[in-house]
């Protein structure tokens, strides 16, 4: 009896999930399930603790190329990287993501990842040493639990971005460097409150009044298209304006108990993968409207780096919001027949 119950003690003790993580910064990891590998389970239960724990995750789904990955995560300006492998070429797939991001200044950005048994110990312990922030094996989920994991991947990319920029990034923003206008947007969301920062945001504003790049808003009720859309007018202006280029800003409601947000346009974006479209999402970080407070800021950004049209794209919302009408020329309410008459 004295045994049964000494066991039932450990096993109380082992099966105490961990508390979550409590960000200091905001925290934005780039999700996805690796090229030929359908096996995307794992990585959506993974990135929806995250966004309960409090990130804001964008996420791509499964089949996804290292290109895809890393010039989303460069675009997004995000801190971190979380992919699942399961189809056995793991050991080239996670080196030469670490190698595309060094190669494009990009470093910073840390990779984590997981593949069940088929990533067998060795190879986990030859990647650290490449230097892959971390890949978990099975007995990582059973010593830390799922909870745990997702705290240690959190806490490791857990720090400020946004805060360095300079009136150089603001050059190199003009000459369209993707990494600089992500850092200047990333700047404008998180410290706006930086006299330094404020001062290059302010000269950004004056700068953009001189622009003539149409805006085109496009909002609508929740799941009526608006994504799907978007990725055909991306797709014919790219085809009719071979020289053209195009900036998109698409915003996701933040969620009011945890902070966190799924941003997860991209999946139904496959146009965005082109050289010539760059494309920022971003959460509105107020649970009550559809529209980040730094749409602004992120407009002007795209309006000095001189791109040829501009798509804003809301939250899902209702017939009452007009937001989008203050920062669109042109806009786009996108409805479904069922959702009753047009007005």
């Amino acid at each position: 009896m004295q045994v049964v119950e000494k066991e039932k003690s450990v096993t109380n003790g082992i099966h105490q999930e961990p508390a979550p993580y409590s960000p200091k910064n905001k925290i934005r990891i780039v999700t996805a399930a690796a090229l030929f590998d359908g096996h995307d389970a794992a990585i959506n239960i993974m990135r929806r603790i995250m966004q309960s724990t409090g990130a804001e995750v964008i996420h791509l789904g499964h089949d996804r190329s290292v290109a895809d990955i890393v010039n989303t995560a460069i675009q997004e300006d995000a801190n971190a990287i979380a992919v699942t492998s399961y189809q056995g070429g793991h050991m080239e797939f996670f080196k030469y993501m670490y190698d595309l991001l060094k190669e494009n200044n990009a470093s910073h950005i840390r990779i984590f990842g997981g593949g069940g048994g088929v990533i067998l110990p060795h190879e986990i312990e030859e990647l650290h040493q490449y230097g892959i922030t971390r890949i978990y094996s099975p007995d990582d989920g059973r010593r830390m639990f799922l909870q745990g994991m997702i705290n240690d991947v959190m806490e490791k990319s857990d720090f400020p971005t946004g805060k360095d920029v300079d009136e150089t990034t603001i050059e190199k923003a003009r000459q369209k460097n993707y990494q600089a206008i992500a850092q200047l947007i990333s700047a404008a969301e998180n410290f706006m409150e930086d006299k330094k920062i404020s001062k290059i945001i302010k000269k950004i504003e004056e700068c953009a009044h001189q622009s003539k790049t149409p805006v085109l808003g496009i909002t609508g009720t929740g799941g009526a298209g608006k994504s799907s859309l978007i990725d055909e007018i991306i797709r014919r202006f790219l085809i009719d304006f071979p020289d053209k280029t195009l900036g998109i800003i698409s915003v996701d409601p933040t969620k009011r108990k945890s902070g966190g947000a799924l941003l997860g346009d991209r999946i139904r974006m496959n146009s965005v993968n082109n050289s010539r479209v760059y494309m920022r999402s971003m959460a509105t970080r107020q649970s009550n409207l559809a529209l980040s407070k730094s749409v602004q800021e992120a407009l002007n950004i795209l309006k000095i780096a001189n791109f040829d049209l501009i798509i804003l794209e809301t939250a899902g919302i209702g017939q009452s919001d007009t937001e989008i009408t203050e920062y669109a020329d042109v806009c786009m309410y996108v409805m479904t027949p069922e959702y009753g008459a047009a007005s």
